[in-house]
Protein backbone atom coordinates (compact mmCIF):
# COMPACT_ATOMS: atom_id res chain seq x y z
CA UNK A 1 0.00 0.00 0.00
CA UNK A 2 1.47 3.22 -1.09
CA UNK A 3 2.27 5.85 1.65
CA UNK A 4 -0.69 8.29 2.60
CA UNK A 5 -0.71 11.31 4.11
CA UNK A 6 -3.13 11.63 7.40
CA UNK A 7 -5.84 12.69 6.61
CA UNK A 8 -6.76 16.19 8.84
CA UNK A 9 -5.69 19.61 9.30
CA UNK A 10 -2.22 18.87 10.66
CA UNK A 11 0.26 20.62 12.63
CA UNK A 12 3.26 21.11 11.96
CA UNK A 13 4.66 18.78 14.27
CA UNK A 14 2.33 16.21 12.51
CA UNK A 15 3.15 17.14 9.17
CA UNK A 16 7.36 16.72 9.77
CA UNK A 17 6.89 12.95 11.16
CA UNK A 18 4.46 12.53 8.41
CA UNK A 19 7.08 13.24 5.89
CA UNK A 20 9.44 11.10 7.55
CA UNK A 21 6.74 8.08 7.82
CA UNK A 22 6.30 8.16 4.33
CA UNK A 23 10.04 7.72 3.24
CA UNK A 24 10.25 5.13 6.08
CA UNK A 25 6.92 2.99 4.19
CA UNK A 26 8.92 3.98 0.63
CA UNK A 27 11.78 1.95 1.97
CA UNK A 28 13.92 5.55 1.55
CA UNK A 29 14.59 5.26 5.17
CA UNK A 30 16.10 1.65 5.63
CA UNK A 31 15.44 0.39 9.46
CA UNK A 32 18.17 0.80 11.34
CA UNK A 33 19.45 3.77 9.81
CA UNK A 34 19.67 7.22 10.99
CA UNK A 35 17.19 10.04 11.43
CA UNK A 36 17.39 13.44 10.92
CA UNK A 37 19.11 14.71 13.40
CA UNK A 38 16.73 17.92 15.53
CA UNK A 39 18.69 20.68 14.24
CA UNK A 40 18.35 19.16 10.59
CA UNK A 41 14.47 18.81 10.96
CA UNK A 42 14.33 22.40 12.48
CA UNK A 43 16.42 23.99 9.37
CA UNK A 44 14.66 21.96 7.00
CA UNK A 45 11.57 23.04 7.89
CA UNK A 46 12.11 26.38 9.33
CA UNK A 47 10.84 25.43 12.51
CA UNK A 48 12.23 25.00 16.14
CA UNK A 49 13.60 22.40 17.96
CA UNK A 50 10.38 22.02 19.90
CA UNK A 51 9.22 21.29 17.13
CA UNK A 52 11.01 18.46 15.75
CA UNK A 53 11.21 17.24 18.61
CA UNK A 54 7.60 16.40 18.78
CA UNK A 55 7.44 15.18 15.49
CA UNK A 56 10.37 12.35 16.72
CA UNK A 57 7.92 11.98 19.40
CA UNK A 58 5.20 11.37 17.42
CA UNK A 59 7.36 8.30 14.90
CA UNK A 60 7.91 6.80 18.55
CA UNK A 61 4.43 6.61 19.61
CA UNK A 62 3.84 4.64 16.00
CA UNK A 63 6.42 2.42 16.83
CA UNK A 64 8.64 3.77 13.36
CA UNK A 65 11.40 4.80 15.31
CA UNK A 66 13.93 3.15 18.08
CA UNK A 67 16.28 6.28 20.60
CA UNK A 68 17.13 6.85 23.73
CA UNK A 69 19.46 9.04 25.98
CA UNK A 70 22.49 9.47 24.13
CA UNK A 71 21.42 7.20 21.32
CA UNK A 72 20.77 9.34 17.83
CA UNK A 73 17.00 8.14 16.63
CA UNK A 74 16.92 5.26 14.15
CA UNK A 75 14.74 3.59 11.82
CA UNK A 76 12.97 0.30 13.61
CA UNK A 77 14.07 -2.59 12.67
CA UNK A 78 10.71 -5.15 12.42
CA UNK A 79 10.87 -7.95 15.27
CA UNK A 80 10.98 -11.50 13.97
CA UNK A 81 6.86 -12.07 13.58
CA UNK A 82 5.68 -15.69 14.46
CA UNK A 83 2.68 -16.94 13.00
CA UNK A 84 -0.15 -19.00 15.32
CA UNK A 85 -1.42 -21.48 12.91
CA UNK A 86 -4.73 -23.40 13.93
CA UNK A 87 -3.39 -26.24 12.44
CA UNK A 88 -1.05 -26.72 15.50
CA UNK A 89 -3.88 -27.84 17.62
CA UNK A 90 -4.34 -31.62 15.45
CA UNK A 91 -0.28 -31.21 16.14
CA UNK A 92 -0.97 -30.56 19.61
CA UNK A 93 -3.90 -33.82 20.11
CA UNK A 94 -1.82 -36.24 17.77
CA UNK A 95 1.35 -35.67 20.13
CA UNK A 96 -0.58 -36.43 23.33
CA UNK A 97 -0.64 -40.46 21.52
CA UNK A 98 3.22 -40.37 20.93
CA UNK A 99 5.73 -42.29 22.60
CA UNK A 100 7.70 -40.57 25.29
CA UNK A 101 10.89 -39.91 23.56
CA UNK A 102 8.89 -37.96 20.71
CA UNK A 103 6.95 -36.17 23.34
CA UNK A 104 10.24 -35.13 25.27
CA UNK A 105 11.93 -34.32 22.43
CA UNK A 106 9.02 -32.16 20.45
CA UNK A 107 7.82 -29.18 21.60
CA UNK A 108 5.61 -25.82 21.02
CA UNK A 109 8.30 -23.68 21.59
CA UNK A 110 10.20 -23.73 18.21
CA UNK A 111 7.16 -23.60 16.58
CA UNK A 112 5.38 -20.65 18.67
CA UNK A 113 8.63 -18.74 19.23
CA UNK A 114 10.62 -19.04 16.67
CA UNK A 115 13.90 -19.66 18.69
CA UNK A 116 16.07 -23.15 19.35
CA UNK A 117 15.18 -24.47 22.69
CA UNK A 118 18.64 -23.44 24.13
CA UNK A 119 18.40 -19.68 23.40
CA UNK A 120 15.13 -20.07 25.75
CA UNK A 121 14.46 -19.88 29.73
CA UNK A 122 11.65 -21.41 31.24
CA UNK A 123 11.26 -20.65 34.70
CA UNK A 124 9.15 -22.93 36.96
CA UNK A 125 5.78 -22.15 36.62
CA UNK A 126 3.65 -21.05 39.50
CA UNK A 127 0.57 -23.19 40.30
CA UNK A 128 -2.60 -22.38 42.68
CA UNK A 129 -5.77 -22.94 43.40
CA UNK A 130 -8.48 -20.57 43.15
CA UNK A 131 -12.36 -20.17 43.56
CA UNK A 132 -13.88 -19.00 40.45
CA UNK A 133 -15.14 -15.95 39.99
CA UNK A 134 -18.25 -15.07 37.91
CA UNK A 135 -16.46 -14.34 34.98
CA UNK A 136 -14.59 -17.56 35.11
CA UNK A 137 -16.86 -19.19 35.89
CA UNK A 138 -18.88 -18.45 33.29
CA UNK A 139 -16.00 -19.27 30.81
CA UNK A 140 -15.22 -22.71 32.58
CA UNK A 141 -19.24 -23.66 32.47
CA UNK A 142 -19.11 -24.09 36.44
CA UNK A 143 -20.50 -22.42 39.47
CA UNK A 144 -19.26 -19.83 41.03
CA UNK A 145 -16.40 -20.64 43.95
CA UNK A 146 -15.60 -23.97 42.02
CA UNK A 147 -11.56 -24.52 43.20
CA UNK A 148 -10.01 -23.74 39.83
CA UNK A 149 -6.23 -24.89 38.96
CA UNK A 150 -4.64 -22.02 38.18
CA UNK A 151 -1.22 -22.33 36.21
CA UNK A 152 0.88 -19.32 35.40
CA UNK A 153 3.52 -20.12 32.58
CA UNK A 154 6.61 -17.89 30.88
CA UNK A 155 9.11 -18.37 28.32
CA UNK A 156 12.25 -15.52 28.29
CA UNK A 157 15.09 -14.89 26.10
CA UNK A 158 18.05 -16.24 27.81
CA UNK A 159 20.49 -13.55 26.56
CA UNK A 160 18.09 -10.07 27.16
CA UNK A 161 15.40 -11.46 29.61
CA UNK A 162 12.52 -10.09 27.72
CA UNK A 163 9.44 -12.51 27.53
CA UNK A 164 9.03 -14.29 24.93
CA UNK A 165 5.62 -15.98 26.03
CA UNK A 166 3.14 -15.84 29.27
CA UNK A 167 -0.05 -18.01 29.33
CA UNK A 168 -2.27 -18.52 32.13
CA UNK A 169 -4.60 -22.11 32.39
CA UNK A 170 -7.10 -22.65 34.08
CA UNK A 171 -8.38 -26.69 34.48
CA UNK A 172 -11.57 -27.42 37.51
CA UNK A 173 -9.44 -29.17 40.03
CA UNK A 174 -12.42 -32.18 39.98
CA UNK A 175 -11.34 -32.92 36.40
CA UNK A 176 -7.78 -33.68 37.24
CA UNK A 177 -7.50 -34.55 41.16
CA UNK A 178 -7.00 -37.75 40.69
CA UNK A 179 -3.81 -37.29 39.06
CA UNK A 180 -1.41 -35.66 41.55
CA UNK A 181 1.04 -35.25 39.12
CA UNK A 182 -1.12 -33.24 37.32
CA UNK A 183 -1.38 -30.32 40.16
CA UNK A 184 2.73 -30.61 40.84
CA UNK A 185 4.91 -27.19 39.33
CA UNK A 186 7.77 -29.19 39.09
CA UNK A 187 6.54 -31.86 36.58
CA UNK A 188 6.60 -29.28 34.23
CA UNK A 189 7.01 -28.93 31.65
CA UNK A 190 4.95 -31.72 30.78
CA UNK A 191 5.87 -34.33 27.56
CA UNK A 192 3.43 -33.78 25.58
CA UNK A 193 1.78 -30.78 26.96
CA UNK A 194 -2.07 -29.77 28.06
CA UNK A 195 -3.43 -32.98 25.59
CA UNK A 196 -1.53 -35.15 27.23
CA UNK A 197 -2.44 -34.17 30.16
CA UNK A 198 -5.68 -34.77 30.27
CA UNK A 199 -5.25 -37.38 28.50
CA UNK A 200 -3.96 -38.98 31.46
CA UNK A 201 -7.22 -38.50 33.38
CA UNK A 202 -9.20 -40.27 30.51
CA UNK A 203 -10.07 -36.75 28.82
CA UNK A 204 -9.96 -36.22 24.88
CA UNK A 205 -10.43 -32.60 23.78
CA UNK A 206 -12.89 -32.70 21.13
CA UNK A 207 -12.66 -28.87 19.85
CA UNK A 208 -10.77 -25.77 20.72
CA UNK A 209 -12.54 -22.06 20.34
CA UNK A 210 -9.88 -19.02 20.39
CA UNK A 211 -11.02 -15.59 20.91
CA UNK A 212 -8.54 -12.57 20.25
CA UNK A 213 -8.60 -9.32 21.61
CA UNK A 214 -6.92 -5.97 21.58
CA UNK A 215 -5.60 -3.49 24.41
CA UNK A 216 -2.86 -0.88 24.80
CA UNK A 217 -0.21 -2.50 26.32
CA UNK A 218 0.73 -2.04 30.37
CA UNK A 219 3.38 -0.24 31.43
CA UNK A 220 4.46 -3.80 32.79
CA UNK A 221 4.06 -5.98 29.62
CA UNK A 222 6.07 -2.75 28.03
CA UNK A 223 8.99 -3.39 30.14
CA UNK A 224 8.78 -7.17 29.99
CA UNK A 225 8.10 -7.67 26.28
CA UNK A 226 10.80 -4.87 25.62
CA UNK A 227 7.63 -2.63 23.47
CA UNK A 228 8.61 0.42 21.56
CA UNK A 229 5.67 3.07 22.22
CA UNK A 230 2.60 2.15 20.34
CA UNK A 231 2.51 -1.33 19.98
CA UNK A 232 -0.45 -3.03 21.44
CA UNK A 233 -1.39 -6.92 22.59
CA UNK A 234 -2.97 -8.77 20.84
CA UNK A 235 -5.13 -10.98 24.04
CA UNK A 236 -5.82 -14.64 23.12
CA UNK A 237 -8.53 -16.91 25.03
CA UNK A 238 -8.10 -20.59 23.99
CA UNK A 239 -11.21 -22.70 25.06
CA UNK A 240 -10.70 -26.99 25.04
CA UNK A 241 -13.71 -28.68 25.40
CA UNK A 242 -14.18 -32.65 25.33
CA UNK A 243 -15.98 -34.91 23.53
CA UNK A 244 -18.38 -35.49 26.21
CA UNK A 245 -19.14 -31.11 25.77
CA UNK A 246 -17.65 -29.99 28.94
CA UNK A 247 -15.03 -26.77 29.07
CA UNK A 248 -12.23 -28.75 30.36
CA UNK A 249 -9.27 -25.82 30.23
CA UNK A 250 -9.45 -22.09 29.38
CA UNK A 251 -6.29 -20.14 28.61
CA UNK A 252 -4.90 -16.93 28.39
CA UNK A 253 -2.17 -15.59 26.35
CA UNK A 254 -0.83 -12.49 25.51
CA UNK A 255 1.14 -11.63 22.23
CA UNK A 256 2.89 -8.16 21.06
CA UNK A 257 1.32 -7.18 17.34
CA UNK A 258 4.39 -5.98 16.27
CA UNK A 259 5.40 -9.62 16.42
CA UNK A 260 2.39 -11.51 16.14
CA UNK A 261 -0.03 -12.91 12.93
CA UNK A 262 -2.68 -15.53 13.48
CA UNK A 263 -4.01 -17.84 10.94
CA UNK A 264 -7.12 -20.12 11.03
CA UNK A 265 -7.63 -22.55 8.51
CA UNK A 266 -11.51 -23.89 8.47
CA UNK A 267 -12.28 -27.05 6.48
CA UNK A 268 -15.64 -27.00 5.23
CA UNK A 269 -18.18 -29.99 4.79
CA UNK A 270 -18.85 -30.77 0.86
CA UNK A 271 -22.39 -30.49 -0.14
Amino acid sequence: MAPEVTGVERPLSLQIADSIRMRIESGELQPGGPLPTLSELAERWHCSVGSARAAVALLRQQGLITSGRGRPAVVRKAPQRITRDSAGHQQEKDLARAAIEDRKTTGTVEREIGLPIEQVDFPPPRFDVIAADDGLAAALQVSAGTKVLRRRYEWRDRDTGALLKSSVSYIPRQLIARKRDLLDPSKEPWPGGTYHELSTVGIEVDRVEELVTADPATTVEKHDWRLQDGIPMLRLRRTLIDTEGRVVEVSDTNFPADRTSMRWRTQLEPW
